[in-house]
């Protein structure tokens, strides 16, 4: 879990150190959604996509992966 959120913190163009906010209450809600919105900026969607990706992201997921999408990254 911890690399996998570390993963994901990279491709949302967010630093590592943020893995820790994901343990704190409440907290990791709102660092979940500030990174799902910078994952979906970075394989060039839209706030839709980013919305989908918070609320189903098991779903989401396998779609990015699976699908065309390419990375692209805007937060270099």
């Amino acid at each position: 879990m911890i690399i996998g959120g570390w993963k994901m913190l990279v491709k949302a163009g967010r630093p590592g150190w943020w893995l820790i906010l994901f343990f704190i209450p409440i907290v990791n809600i709102i660092i979940w959604i500030v990174v799902a919105f910078g994952i979906a900026e970075n394989f060039g969607h839209g706030a839709g996509y980013g919305i989908l990706l918070w609320l189903f992201a098991p779903i989401m997921f396998l779609v990015l992966g699976f699908g065309g999408d390419t990375y692209k990254n805007i937060r270099a």
